[in-house]
């Protein structure tokens, strides 16, 4: 890879090292010390998830506009700050300003990490954007671990070193990315692709699949907030749930050349890919809703963990192979913010569901979204096969 390359690789990693020593306990610090239910807990995740995505869409206009370097800096700068007033005042309602800001200033940051990412290393193709994806797992697996263990000794140290590897971040940004040439006048962003779409069927076909794909993120954004606070409940230790993290993205990591030779048998099916991955992610829920330990708990982690790696990849596939050429930007626009769409929902949903009716009425009803995703995977390209069909068999006449 290129040295620019490594330069954003590092960055990523320390980046959502940074953040992932917040994320994953920020529903149990909202609930446990914070004193608010998993409802308001669930509502302070979405408004972080929604502030999110205005700042990808900022970010990505800004790259576009002033280049890459300047982007980040910025978006760098707006997350410190956050993260500097949170080490100092993190109350109610202090909490909540703070992470919303922490949220925008980081989903400025991502577009352009990626879009750098494509413009230094062209010829590596996917390459280069499976080499941020694994920094992220890195930064995950290693921010999990470390923040678990933090927060055993105090809350406050979190946010104190969540601040401190972000202003590492800052620079190794100033120091490594002003010399990276990132700015494209043929790079675009999903606000300024506003042509129309004129193979509408592709559209609907990728709007079917993304209502399942909402529907998994549902799920998955469980084990970050609902199950968070239930692990703490049966007395499971911040850092053994921090652990937890750390196997994901370890497992992420670690465990693609697995993953490839269990796909390999049905590589080129990709829907089969994701109703696989799908069943998994039912198989892992069905785990940890009858676990009482931490083992049970990690287990259904481990079998989580396969089930994402097979369904995630997949999805983007799909969008890239469904959308028109000089639209592959918004479809995969459309796939993101269906994911941020999934972070946003999800918490609230859970917690209501477990403040009203408990954990076991979440797990049936996960189960059950789960269902109607594979159902949706289904059908999504049945209407595209059809009109294939008929185009054959009009060809087959003409001919």
């Amino acid at each position: 890879m290129p040295r620019a390359l490594w330069l954003l690789v590092i960055g990523m990693a320390v980046n959502v090292t940074g953040s992932s020593f917040l994320w994953p306990l920020n529903t149990i610090y909202i609930h446990e010390h914070l004193g608010k239910s998993l409802s308001v807990a669930g509502v302070v995740l979405m408004l972080n998830s929604a502030a999110t995505v205005i700042g990808n869409l900022i970010g990505g206009t800004l790259f576009d506009k002033m280049g890459g370097y300047r982007s980040i800096i910025m978006g760098i700068v707006i997350t410190l700050l956050s993260l500097a007033g949170l080490t100092i005042w993190h109350g109610w309602p202090q909490y909540i300003v703070f992470l919303t800001i922490i949220g925008f200033g980081s989903g400025i940051v991502f577009p352009s990490m990626y879009a750098m990412a494509g413009s230094v290393w062209k010829e590596g193709g996917r390459k280069a954007f499976n080499s941020i994806y694994v920094a992220q797992n890195l930064g995950v697996a290693v921010g999990a671990a470390l923040g678990g263990l933090v927060a055993s000794y105090s809350f406050q140290l979190i946010f104190f070193a969540n601040a401190v590897l972000y202003f590492i971040f800052l620079l190794i940004a100033v120091f490594g990315y002003r010399a990276i040439e990132s700015f494209s006048p043929t790079q675009t962003t999903n606000l300024q692709e506003n042509g129309a779409v004129k193979n509408r069927d592709k559209l609907y076909a990728l709007l079917i699949l993304c209502g399942g794909y909402l529907l998994c993120w549902v799920g998955y954004v469980q084990w970050q907030s609902t199950i968070s606070a239930y692990t703490r409940e049966l007395d499971i230790p911040l850092s053994q749930y921090s652990l937890l993290w750390t196997v994901n993205g370890a497992l992420i990591v670690l465990g693609q050349p697995l993953v490839n030779r269990l796909v390999k048998p049905f590589e080129k099916n990709i829907k089969a890919q994701i109703t696989i991955g799908i069943l998994i992610f039912i198989g892992s829920f069905m785990v940890a809703a009858g676990a009482g330990e931490f083992s049970g708990f990690m287990t259904a982690m481990v079998i989580m963990t396969i089930g994402e790696m097979l369904v995630w990849p997949a999805v983007p596939t799909i969008a890239d192979a469904l959308a028109p050429k000089g639209r592959e930007g918004f479809y995969q626009g459309i796939v993101n913010s269906t994911a941020t769409g999934g972070r946003m929902i999800g918490p609230l949903l859970g917690g209501i569901l477990v403040d009203v009716y408990g954990m076991a009425a979440l797990f049936a009803v996960l189960t059950v979204l789960f269902f109607i995703a594979i159902f949706t995977t289904a059908i999504y390209d049945r209407k595209l096969k059809a009109k294939e069909k008929l185009q054959g068999q009009f060809s087959e006449a003409t001919y």
